[in-house]
């Protein structure tokens, strides 16, 4: 089989690549080891007919991500305002607002890292201590950028951080979308071809052609594009044996941290909305909506650890939920869908993150090979935007840009 592009991976950045291609007249074939399309946007539908939920990127990020003109006009809405920020503190959940009473709040403290990062190679974990940061005030912090950044402080780069918040281009607040994150795949794929359920296994180059041994056999084209995480190359589940050694490299600095997800429905719905951070270190953050029985765990860094033991012991799983919705004390568990993020092969985590040491891995790792092999995905933006959707759409499209520039010299 030949074609004029090979996009491997139909999640968002694939997509949007695959798209941009597509409309620019060239013949495009999305490769999808999944059985779904979105990679790590998983939207959940619950069988009641009621809201959809997210099991991988939670919300649209930003007043200009472009999600907003993907979607259409009308069908994408701010968060509500009405939800109460709740956090579990030694064991009892609280109003959030015990975190900034008499000590620095930590989503101020990171507004301060963002200001003023210090010099490269210092840690985050270096820079709080640089800060006075003790007590109460440091686990606050501490648990902050874990769940924020899906990694330990120690090993986060403080000025990429800084650096990651300056690159942003998608502005400010938090967005839903009608009908869920997985309207966005769905919305970018139509009319493409997309092979579901076909891995490619590994992709041979020379200047101008690429051969891939696909789920469907051997499949020639003129270029291909990498939208797979970094991990899942250098854990073999994507064979790239002409790169050079520094693509190598680059990769195994791109590490995703870890992240594991699940929607716990309840027997009883909340009585009001809430999203809770565990400071305790335990669950992450938890989302409840007034009049559903829904829980939605979101859990990354060692958190992931703990919430990953629980989901196999529903009683230690009752447990930790009890104490951070005190209004379930007498509820119990009807079902639990799980999305373990850490643990799936071909993710390998939440996202990536600048790390101490691996500043420049992004860049070396979104470099093109031999204008032939080209590479997208939220880690090739690491360190100079978020790590979300929006930086994963727009390393698609910057992808599609460099294949155009390549194939019409």
């Amino acid at each position: 089989m030949e074609t004029d592009i090979l996009v491997i991976g139909a999640g968002a950045a694939g997509l949007a690549c695959a798209r941009r291609l597509h409309d620019a007249g060239l013949a495009v074939v999305v490769h999808e080891a999944r059985r779904r399309l979105g990679g790590r946007v998983r939207t959940h539908h619950p069988d009641d007919g009621g809201p959809p939920l997210e099991l991988g990127a939670q919300v649209v990020h930003g007043d200009r991500n472009p999600v907003h003109a993907l979607a259409g006009a009308g069908r994408t809405r701010p968060l509500p305002r009405d939800t109460a920020a709740q956090v579990v503190l030694d064991g009892e959940c609280r109003d959030m607002a015990v975190l900034s009473r008499g000590r620095r709040a930590p989503w101020l403290v990171e507004a301060q890292l963002h200001a003023a990062p210090g010099p490269a190679g210092l840690s985050v974990g270096g820079w709080l201590r640089g800060r006075g940061l003790t007590g109460p005030e440091h686990a606050a912090a501490t648990e902050w950028f874990r769940q924020n950044w899906a990694a330990e402080p120690d090993r986060l780069s403080a000025p990429g951080l800084a650096a990651a918040q300056r690159g942003d281009l998608c502005g400010s607040g938090e967005y839903t979308v009608d009908g869920g994150l997985g309207t966005v795949p769905a919305l970018l794929a139509h009319g493409l071809d997309v092979r579901l359920g076909s891995p490619v296994r590994e992709v041979r180059h020379r200047p101008g052609r690429i051969s891939a041994h696909t789920g469907e056999g051997t499949l020639t084209a003129v270029a291909a594009v990498v939208t797979v995480p970094p991990a899942v190359v250098t854990a073999g589940g994507l064979g790239l044996p002409d790169l050079p050694a520094a693509k190598h490299a680059a990769a195994a600095r791109l590490p995703l941290g870890d992240a594991c997800c699940a929607i716990v429905t309840l027997d009883r719905p909340a009585p009001a909305s809430a999203v809770t951070l565990d400071v305790d270190g335990r669950m992450g953050f938890l989302r409840v909506t007034e009049g559903r029985p829904e829980v939605v765990v979101v859990a990354k860094a060692a958190a992931a650890g703990t919430v990953r033991a629980a989901l196999a012991d529903q009683g230690t799983l009752l447990r930790m939920l009890r104490t951070a919705l005190p209004w379930a004390v007498d509820a119990r568990i009807a079902r639990v869908v799980p999305a373990d993020w850490g643990a799936d092969p071909l993710s390998g985590g939440g996202f990536c993150a600048p790390l101490v040491g691996a500043e420049s891995a992004a860049s070396a790792w979104a470099e093109p090979v031999a204008g032939t092999v080209f590479f997208a995905g939220e880690a090739t933006r690491c360190g100079s935007g978020l790590p979300w959707l929006g930086s994963a759409l727009l390393s698609g499209e910057l992808a599609a840009a460099q294949v155009l520039e390549a194939v019409r010299r």
